[in-house]
């Protein structure tokens, strides 16, 4: 019964996002227009380190605006439909899984016209591709999180962004430096010990916006 009731919330979500493509054609326009930019700025002439600081930027903002609205509409009547409805952490489990989803396809978009544009300086792309979705994973447990937290604050981007921040900052060092190392194609050995770290921080970060968002659903 939960898996069917997961399936049909995450369904949802896909359904009412490719209805209404506002949203997803405002973070395609803005990834592309940024990648030609940059494009036409660098002239393909980019270092590494300045390649790999400008993606994950990008990947910064696209994941704030896509994670940023997860619990916009869910408010007032629609929120007391599912209160009763749905249980607490299905509820949030779908949130969580069509965020990572949307936000993994939305990187691979942006890191293929990015390559296009600007140079494929990554020398081990399985470490990449791994660090991708790590990032991904990491940046939706937290952002879900604080989307449901703002939208008690009549879903403030601003107050979200705020709390936010410090908690991405330690993903984000070991994003840019397990990315730096892949793109200068160091060992696995090296990077073992980061990537351990970072999947545990995952999966602490997983795990307790599954125990705090009980608390907010009942607020």
């Amino acid at each position: 019964m939960l898996n069917r009731q997961l399936l049909a919330l995450i369904k949802k979500e896909f359904t009412l996002e490719f209805r209404q493509k506002a949203s997803l054609g405002g973070i395609l326009v803005y990834v592309v227009a940024t990648i030609f930019i940059s494009a036409l700025s660098f002239n393909k002439l980019i270092a590494p380190a300045v390649w790999n600081a400008l993606f994950w930027i990008i990947f910064l903002f696209s994941a704030i605006t896509i994670c940023g609205k997860s619990f916009m509409k869910e408010s007032g009547g629609a929120a007391l439909n599912n209160y009763v409805l749905y249980k607490p952490l299905t509820f949030f489990a779908s949130k969580l899984i069509y965020n990572f989803i949307f936000l993994l396809s939305i990187s691979l978009i942006t890191l293929f016209f990015y390559s296009w544009f600007l140079g494929f300086p990554i020398s081990n792309f399985s470490m990449f591709a791994i660090v991708l979705v790590l990032a991904c994973m990491g940046f939706s447990a937290i952002l879900t999180l604080m989307s449901a937290i703002a939208s008690k604050a009549e879903n403030n981007y601003t107050m979200m962004s705020i709390l936010s921040f410090p908690v991405l900052i330690p993903v984000l060092i070991l994003v840019l430096r397990l990315s730096m190392q892949a793109i200068d194609g160091l060992s696995w050995s090296v990077s073992t010990d980061f990537l351990l770290i970072l999947t545990s921080i995952n999966a602490i970060c997983i795990v307790l916006s599954m125990l705090l968002f009980p608390y907010l659903w009942r607020a």
